[in-house]
């Protein structure tokens, strides 16, 4: 099939390594994806138009912000729409963003099918966040690209009811989680690494991602220094604005030499550096999230300390792929971090049982791409032909 795939994606962050790694799985089943997208610079390292109405972006008022944003469709339809008259696409995936309309009016130019992929209910969430001006706005033309589309899918049971809430009819929904590539996370547990760190005889709670306060990565620390346990150790790879405060927490606790941080590491690093952890954290997180550090962390087969939110649970069962805690409990985080510190059969069991979970689930990105192309493909044949 061939697939036009549209977004507006600046950040290299884990949004970019969902397009990636879903685009590369429709490649591998053979389909052919043509992408249609903002770009932050140029191969000559000069900015493109839309990387630089990002910029501007930040020194106008917040409400002109949005007012770009929106905007920004009219210049994201022409190329879209030579696009699609240059390949004749059979669908368009879109990865939803706010006030963007320009897939949902080039389906109703082409009369293909239009699919589009949820993250987050991003008015929502940027409301809560006093990030959005243009409220009535963004409700309105998200409600319009939610109920245009041919499918609708959101990453989570919890987020398909708010998706269901805003009047998407119930046959449009189909969620889909996040995923991972398993055969990235095979032999990565040779202790090559651990010997690397220093961390061999050591139990390591590992953490992957961009270091803030709200992650709660200084409660593991004093989990530490309650137990007096100078063989725990606690591997961070990454950084972020709450790394000084840590290593100062550690310091003050009388623990740094139980913290190592690697620093921001490259996504095709990530999956070695999992193979050094003993229990992966899953720190907070919103409750329509489907988180990708977890899909990795189940795929390198660590035990896992995760919040306990039922779009969590929607992934993990608690005692048997993971341990579920509530995220507010410091005691509870204690007690998950000194039962696997303790128990070896417990952590490898459930280690196993974790890796076991992507397979059992295909919680995997080819696996997604099947999905979404099968599903186009029932929509193609559903589509009223010309003449009838």
């Amino acid at each position: 099939m061939r697939i036009l795939y549209h977004h507006r994606i600046l950040a290299a962050d884990g949004m970019q390594v969902h397009v990636k790694e879903l685009v590369g799985a429709f490649e591998r089943l053979g389909h052919q994806v043509h992408m249609v997208g903002p770009q932050a610079a140029k191969s000559d390292g000069k900015q493109t138009l839309t990387g630089r109405l990002g910029d501007l972006r930040a020194h106008f008022p917040a409400v002109l912000g949005e007012v770009l944003e929106a905007g920004y469709n009219f210049k994201a339809y022409p190329p879209l729409k030579r696009e699609a008259h240059a390949v004749s696409p059979d669908f368009i995936y879109e990865r939803y963003n706010s006030f963007l309309l320009a897939g949902l009016w080039l389906k109703r130019r082409l009369g293909i099918p239009y699919l589009i992929e949820v993250n987050a209910p991003l008015c929502h969430e940027r409301a809560l966040l006093g990030n959005l001006q243009l409220q009535g706005l963004a409700r309105a033309m998200e409600r319009k690209v939610w109920r245009g589309a041919d499918a609708v899918l959101p990453v989570s049971d919890a987020l398909a009811d708010y998706v269901r809430r805003e009047g998407v009819a119930e046959g449009r929904i189909h969620v889909i989680p996040n995923g991972v590539r398993p055969e990235l996370y095979r032999d990565i547990r040779n202790g090559k690494l651990r010997t690397k760190l220093g961390l061999d005889g050591k139990t390591v709670f590992g953490f992957v991602g961009y270091v803030r306060e709200w992650h709660g990565l200084d409660r593991v620390l004093h989990a530490f220094a309650h137990l007096a346990d100078p063989d725990l150790h606690l591997l961070i790879v990454g950084e972020g604005p709450a790394s000084e405060a840590l290593r100062q927490t550690a310091q003050d606790l009388g623990i740094a030499a139980q913290l190592t941080f690697t620093g921001a590491r490259p996504h095709e690093e990530i999956p070695a550096l999992l193979g050094a952890f003993d229990v992966a954290l899953q720190p907070d997180v919103t409750d329509y999230a489907s988180p990708l550090k977890l899909f990795e962390y189940l795929a390198a087969g660590c035990a896992l300390i995760a919040p306990d939110r039922p779009n969590i649970r929607e992934l993990v069962t608690d005692g048997e792929t993971a341990l579920l805690i509530d995220p507010k409990d410091d005691k509870a985080l204690s007690d998950a971090i000194a039962v696997l510190a303790r128990d070896t059969v417990k952590r490898r069991a459930l280690g196993q049982a974790a890796h076991d979970l992507i397979e059992k689930r295909d919680f995997t990105w080819d696996g997604n791409a099947r999905k979404v192309t099968n599903l186009a493909d029932r929509l193609i044949r559903q589509a009223p032909k010309n003449g009838t």
